[in-house]
């Protein structure tokens, strides 16, 4: 690592009602990645954002190479070489990557057009120097996968030649694949000397790539430790104040009638291959596979999102084809989409009408609607699920990450279903609210809910399942019990992987 390029002292900023960040210190080197952690709404982002010129500071000061710096906004800092990397693209899907990469700064020519021919060249050479020379820089940025939707990110920002680059949760929609060559130029950044803050809640990335920790905690700055001055136990425990000795919430409980069946079932693009599976009332069972194996896409055919090409789905051993979302619904199958902002939530709308949005009905049995049992039902799930926010009537986009899954849960809680598909329940949240997502599926299973969890993470479906199907493209190629010798993440992983295992079967009552 290097000489200090930048220092924040003293930094607090004040938002309505909340103190975002009380007097916080941070110092980045050149060539060192500081990884910025705590629990949603910590205030990760906002020092980040401070840091970008997106937010002013209400007090404190930040030094570049040691000279006082004061941005009116991001495009100063950017001039200053402070480039950032978000979690959610700010690429526009419809003009090609060279142009998004160029975006507001073409290049023109002498004669004042646009010169495409400049701005390909230099978008050809700064995804080569990416190892990302399969991007056609002509191509629609929507024609591009998430992973190399991700290197465009980048590669924008690599186009403006910072020395601080500032990574929000950046491997948050990636394959493991994918992460280990996004770890490969984080790694190459360094060795050229650049500065990166990094945001993130995947402990198991920390080591990779890290060289400082930096924890937040309500706003105020907790410590800064080196990578390896201390175990991930201690390092959850300063983030959320309190010992934390067990993360997986699971007690065993007992398993009655099949709740949900499916035999054979196939969608119309191939992506679902004669998927036979079953989740008995109060059981958790889990599908664990590589991005692209089809799991996604099985959730989707259970809640009527995409039409069914062949096969059948039983709820409660009656034969069910759900056509829409509306349908599974009333079918009692509810699902916690992966993509919270995009599917799960209404973000302009208040907390309140979010958690009414799917039981309307069951709030306000009569034709008028009443803005009292709506906010009443809200103020239940609020203290329920401890959700952050000063008013219920506060707009959804306003909520840190973990708060808006929390809004997502409550909104099928509040309309009761007996099935329940869980897609990525846990991304982008921090560990707190992880595990009051974890014991709240165990509560919903003790109360004979069936519970179908998708996720990417190996330990977390590991720790919560009871049964454990293993997709490889598109298709069932095991299923594995809790307390068997497979129950692990070397046999499971290696399954996802290779596509090997026994025969998929259903299980019977």
């Amino acid at each position: 690592m290097g000489e200090t390029i930048l220092t924040a002292r003293g930094i607090t900023k004040r938002f309505p009602g909340m103190k975002a960040l009380d007097n916080v210190d941070f110092d980045l080197r050149a060539g060192e990645v500081h990884i910025l952690v705590g629990e949603n709404g910590a205030g990760k982002s906002t020092l980040a954002k401070v840091i970008l010129g997106a937010y002013k500071a209400d007090e404190g000061e930040i030094t570049l190479d040691g000279q006082p710096v004061n941005f009116h906004g991001t495009k100063e800092a950017l001039e200053k070489g402070i480039a950032a990397v978000y979690q959610e693209f700010t690429l526009v899907p419809y003009i090609s990557v060279a142009q998004n990469i160029f975006l507001n700064r073409e290049y023109k020519t002498k004669a004042g057009f646009l010169d495409k021919k400049r701005m390909e060249r230099e978008a050809r050479e700064l995804l080569k120097s990416l190892n990302c020379e399969q991007i056609d820089v002509k191509s629609d940025v929507k024609n591009l996968s998430v992973a190399e939707q991700q290197m465009v990110e980048i590669a924008k920002a690599l186009s403006f030649k910072p020395r601080i680059l500032v990574f929000d949760e950046p491997t948050a929609t990636l394959s493991d694949r994918e992460v280990e060559s996004l770890f490969v130029q984080i790694h190459r950044l360094k060795a050229e000397g650049i500065g990166i803050i990094y945001v993130s809640h995947r402990m198991q990335e920390f080591p990779l790539i890290g060289d400082r920790i930096t924890i937040l905690r309500d706003g105020v700055k907790i410590k800064t430790v080196g990578i390896g001055d201390c175990t991930n136990e201690e390092l959850v425990n300063m983030m959320v104040g309190r010992d934390v000795s067990q993360v997986y919430v699971r007690t065993e409980n007992a398993h009655s009638g099949i709740a949900l069946r499916t035999e054979n079932l196939c969608d119309q693009k191939g992506r679902v291959k004669n998927v036979t599976l079953s989740v008995k009332k109060g059981e958790i069972v889990g599908i664990a596979g590589l991005v692209g194996a089809g799991r996604t896409e099985t959730a989707e055919l259970l809640y009527g999102i995409s039409p069914i090409k062949s096969g059948q789905i039983y709820v409660n051993e009656k034969p069910v084809n759900p056509k829409s979302p509306i349908q599974a619904t009333k079918m009692g199958i509810g699902l916690v989409t992966e993509d919270r902002k995009k599917q799960g939530l209404a973000l302009d709308e208040s907390v309140a009408l979010n958690i009414s949005a799917v039981s309307l009905k069951k709030i306000c049995p009569k034709f008028f609607l009443s803005n009292r049992k709506i906010r009443e039902t809200a103020l239940t799930y609020k203290k329920q699920l401890r959700i952050a926010t000063t008013s219920v009537d506060k707009a959804c986009k306003y909520l840190s990450g973990g708060n808006q899954q929390k809004v997502v849960l409550a909104k099928w809680l509040s309309f009761d279903p007996d099935i329940l598909i869980f897609d990525e329940p846990t991304r982008g949240i921090d560990v707190a609210a992880k595990m009051e997502i974890y014991s709240l599926m165990d509560k919903l299973a003790a109360q004979g809910k069936a519970l179908l969890m998708i996720s990417s993470e190996l330990p977390e479906v590991i720790g919560m399942s009871d049964r454990i199907y293993i997709m490889h493209e598109g298709t069932i190629v095991d299923e594995v019990t809790r307390g068997s010798e497979d129950f692990n993440s070397d046999a499971i992983g290696t399954r996802m992987m290779l596509g090997t295992g026994g025969e998929p079967h259903a299980e019977s009552d």
